[in-house]
């Protein structure tokens, strides 16, 4: 067996080889199991207003009742559009206990962003701030949604609250004018929901949870299918790949910051469910970009445990004068996933905290951990670590043969945390698997003699910007509707801050065309993070003999004049 999966020699004493994916039947089982076990216990804690592990189970129950009297058809989608807040956990697992499917929507979209998955998801609830809520109100005609709930910063945090809202509304000016007739208050929901009858659905494990959206090469946006399965088994792998780090720790409750939107991925699993299943408490971070709020929330903790983060925030944390305030001492593990972590920081972090980074590696569609370190690293390693237990990773070449250990392929995955596809695109879905069942990432890396997994390229042309990705399609062809634009090719370039930033090459139509107006056209058009960090206009751009822009001649090009 070690020959064929070599990385289980490198496993640490106590982790399984494989996991246990029976003892729940699906995430509401589990949920429940947790709301019983530690009912007493703070689940959630935001701005200082505690959630405990009963409130959460009885908020949701509400809520998972209430959307139960909507008529809504079984496996109907309910679209979520917030940042960290109370709101999103109880939303989370009321939607699951009710029966139906989360669908995660960013915030930061712009119209014609939500509107693509509002339409593409079938959703037919939406539960959105009000900081966002003129968002839909622009394109509430296009898409199917019936039922709205619009919630405010403020709305489960009692007399606090009114003074969070006035700040957020008055002062900060965050919350557009927006007026959508029929929509509720999240209090409001959950109120009519006390007054009604929860009926437990009978979920299987093999029953849609999530539609986790994610991009392509062409750029077109699409819904991964997670199933309860998949995210239950994904928590049970983190569960076990911690175990060796807990070892000998006397910890009552675990503590999780989660300054990762709970909208990726990456925080939903790792910080969401996997800390419901543990008892433990969720820090959660509403604005993680207030580094000095961020900084003085965590010199208020008397100890945390997990800590979550992409290297874009690890940067930003240190670089503030007050970072060396923070105690670390309780720290067990800092985990690195979204985007690739760079030496430099990794290395600055283990000097100042005295604990080191856990680089890990996943996707959407692996829900999302399938690589990682192990907690009992005491350096940078430089790569992901090694498959999780029951995971399989197989380096491949362009024709689907196996490559020897130390060769770059394509990195494919099969395990029990792999997506059942992408949302009504089975071609998509066929053309992502090998016909052996393993997921073919787009990502180029090798796994060495004793199993671990160094990424190195990516086959894609996919742009990763703080852990989000950016497909450079979609963002060429915002910028060639505007009408002064003849062509252009979007890349990515190195980045200190995000790992890589957007970049575009552009060939004008209109002499007069600025920087400035592609700029402003850009922010109109699309979420912050896709929007193009450096412009350089060009007379031409290189092409094949067919007209194909060829974007790696560009980032090639940008390359040699940073090292000229």
């Amino acid at each position: 067996m070690s020959q064929e999966k070599p990385w289980l020699d490198s496993y640490p004493e106590g982790v399984l080889h494989v996991i246990d994916g029976s003892q729940y039947v699906s995430l509401s089982h589990m949920l429940e199991d947790s709301f019983a076990r530690y009912a007493d216990r703070v689940a959630f804690d935001c701005m200082g207003k505690k959630l405990t592990f009963q409130e959460l189970d009885q908020a949701s129950e509400h809520f998972a009742a209430y959307l139960q009297s909507l008529n809504l058809k079984p496996g109907a989608r309910v679209a979520l559009m917030m940042p960290n807040l109370l709101q999103y956990p109880i939303a989370i697992a009321g939607t699951l206990r009710a029966g139906f499917v989360v669908v995660n929507v960013n915030p930061l979209y712009t119209p014609r962003e939500l509107a693509y998955q509002l339409k593409d998801s079938g959703a037919e609830v939406l539960v959105v701030l009000e900081n966002f809520a003129h968002v839909f109100e622009k394109i509430q005609s296009e898409v199917n949604v019936h039922h709205l709930v619009v919630t405010s910063v403020g709305e489960l945090m009692g007399l606090k609250g009114l003074l969070v809202n006035w700040i957020v509304r008055r002062v900060k000016k965050s919350v557009p004018k927006w007026q959508l007739i029929g929509s509720q208050s999240f209090n409001k929901v959950i109120q009519r929901g006390r007054e009604l009858k929860w009926v437990r659905p009978e979920l299987r494990a093999d029953d849609v949870a999530f539609l986790q959206y994610t991009g392509g090469t062409t750029g077109v946006s699409k819904g991964a299918i997670l199933l309860h399965r998949n995210i239950l088994a994904n928590v049970s792998q983190i569960e076990s790949w911690l175990e060796p780090g807990l070892r000998g720790k006397s910890i009552d409750q675990m503590v999780f910051v989660c300054a990762l939107p709970l909208y990726h991925i990456f925080a939903l699993t790792a910080c969401c469910m996997f800390g419901i299943r543990s008892g433990g408490l969720n820090i959660l971070v509403t604005n993680p970009k207030d580094i000095s709020g961020f900084i003085k929330l965590l010199r208020g903790l008397k100890q945390f445990h997990i800590f979550p983060a992409v290297n874009t925030l690890f940067n930003a944390l240190m670089n503030h004068p007050s970072f060396g305030k923070i105690n670390f001492s309780n720290l067990l593990v800092a985990i690195g996933g979204g985007m690739a972590v760079q030496k430099s920081p990794a290395d600055r972090w283990l000097s100042l905290t005295g604990k080191p980074i856990a680089e890990g590696y996943g996707l959407s569609e692996t829900s999302p951990v399938a690589c990682c370190n192990t907690p009992l690293i005491n350096s940078f390693t430089g790569h992901v670590g090694l498959p999780l237990p029951g995971t399989d990773i197989s380096i491949r070449d362009d024709a689907d043969q196996v490559l020897p250990l130390g060769q770059p392929g394509e990195i494919c995955i099969r395990g029990p945390q792999l997506m059942a596809g992408y949302w009504n695109r089975s071609e998509e879905t066929l053309a992502s698997m090998t016909s052996d069942g393993f997921f073919k990432t787009g990502d180029i890396g090798f796994m060495d003699q004793s199993g671990y997994v160094k990424i190195i390229d990516r086959k894609k042309d996919m742009i990763l910007v703080s852990g989000f990705n950016v497909y450079p399609s979609e963002v060429e062809d915002i910028i060639t509707s505007l009408p002064g634009v003849l062509e252009c090719g979007v890349v990515g370039v190195p980045d200190e801050n995000s790992g890589e930033a957007v970049k575009v090459f552009i060939v004008k139509r209109d002499v007069q065309l600025t920087e400035d107006q592609i700029h402003q056209h850009c922010k109109e058009q699309l979420t912050n993070y896709k929007r193009p960090k450096y412009i350089e206009f060009r007379s031409e751009l290189p092409k094949t003999n067919v007209g194909k822009i060829l974007r790696r001649e560009l980032r090639s090009d940008d390359l040699s004049s940073q090292e000229a």
